[in-house]
């Protein structure tokens, strides 16, 4: 039997009856007051779960995401919660020729000032470049026995 929703308007209530079809136009008495309320019209949504995602009936073959009808399953999301279809493309920066020539002079620059800085044994983040040992050589002289002595 179909649920039925009915206005009371003495106490300004809605209530719902269960009842059958041809008895559905006939007055129910309010569970508050006990008077005779009118049948009111009501509207309902529904949903339904089909592959583990909600759809609405009657049902367009569309999926739901977070409110949005999306046409195809997302298997993947982008950035956690993102549906595929839903994603804003980024745009890439349009570079001129102006923009391309002074960043090349840049990087140029900044080659320069890496070659300078080497020399001088400074790195990028003004840290100190290890040095390289230097080794000196052992001298070697013949003593008058003949034998060769080392000295430093």
């Amino acid at each position: 039997m179909p649920l039925y929703e009915y206005y009371c308007e003495p106490c300004n209530g809605v209530y719902e009856a269960i009842r059958p079809m041809r008895e559905s136009s006939l007055a129910v008495p309010c569970p508050e007051c006990d008077r005779d309320g009118e049948r009111v019209m009501s509207a309902f949504s529904a949903f339904t779960y089909r592959e583990g995602y909600p759809r609405r009936l009657p049902d367009k073959g569309t999926y739901w995401h977070f409110g949005t009808e999306v046409q195809k399953r997302a298997k993947r999301m982008s950035g956690g919660t993102v549906h595929p279809e839903l994603e804003v493309p980024k745009q890439r920066p349009t570079v001129t020729k102006g923009d391309a020539a002074a960043s090349q002079q840049e990087w140029g620059e900044r080659q320069g000032e890496m070659g300078y800085r080497e020399k001088q044994g400074v790195g990028a983040y003004n840290a100190k470049l290890p040095k390289a040992r230097k080794v000196k050589k052992r001298r070697t002289t013949l003593s008058s026995s003949g034998r060769s002595d080392s000295k430093d």
